[in-house]
């Protein structure tokens, strides 16, 4: 699951779980330290979950004691067929090898009539957190040399999103659009996670964090608020999918 400021996720993960009843059986793929399973389980829901990170594994254990956890790989998820009634992958698609494998084993784990709901990014311009690479591009490589070429759309592009739920054998019901809101309270809690991301240690590996703080808040000043905190509005798309 992604990161971001503390709170940032509870439109995505309110969307995920609409129509998801109380005493449902939901495994969440990717829970990380357990936020989404919080809600869920918050909400009656039964939540089983499942990450490669033991520590964060361990932190949503904790987080949600009536839940259950275990260290696991999505490729191959460690459940019989249709013991689920919901699988959820939240911000978890762009982080595995083969996405239509994890998709597979999610609609095989439901079994026929089951939920799988997925979310993802949106396109780079339909998100504020761009800025961050904006403001800093002058401190980096071009980006040809950052990033290398993909071998087909993104997964932030809806049409592929949605072939590639069909490939894995799911009927597609729906690809909402979620607005979520980044804020940030000040600047130490905007530029910390910055400096300390990859782009962020490159640029100061270049030019110094004095200047590459500098670049960020006038980078930045366009969503500065008046209380001087600030506010990134970033779109995510939530598929809805059922096992015919």
């Amino acid at each position: 699951m992604d990161e971001g400021p503390s709170g940032w996720g509870i439109p995505l993960y309110e969307r995920v779980l609409a129509g998801v009843a109380p005493g449902v059986a939901l495994l969440d793929v990717g829970c990380g330290t357990g936020a989404f399973a919080r809600l869920a389980a918050d909400r009656g829901v039964r939540v089983v979950g499942l990450d490669t990170d033991r520590s964060a594994v361990a932190a949503a254990a904790e987080r949600v004691p009536e839940g259950e956890f275990r260290v696991g790989d999505a490729h191959d998820l460690g459940w019989p067929d249709a013991a689920f009634d919901v699988v959820a992958a939240v911000q978890v698609l762009a982080h595995v090898t083969n996405p239509l494998k994890v998709l597979r084993e999610a609609a095989r784990v439901v079994g026929r009539g089951g939920t799988v709901v997925v979310t993802v990014w949106g396109r780079e311009q339909e998100c504020d957190v761009r800025a961050f690479g904006e403001a800093l591009a002058g401190f980096l490589p071009p980006r040809s040399a950052r990033r290398a070429p993909a071998g087909g759309p993104p997964l932030t592009e809806p049409d592929r999103l949605r072939k590639l739920a069909g490939l894995a054998g799911l009927e597609v019901a729906a690809v909402d659009e979620v607005s979520c809101a980044f804020r940030y309270p000040d600047d130490d809690a905007l530029l910390g996670p910055l400096l300390a991301s990859d782009i962020g240690r490159a640029a100061v590996h270049r030019a110094g964090p004095s200047a590459v703080r500098k670049a960020a808040r006038d980078g930045l000043a366009r969503y500065r608020e008046p209380d001087g905190g600030y506010r990134l509005d970033n779109l995510f798309r939530c598929l809805t999918a059922r096992v015919p």
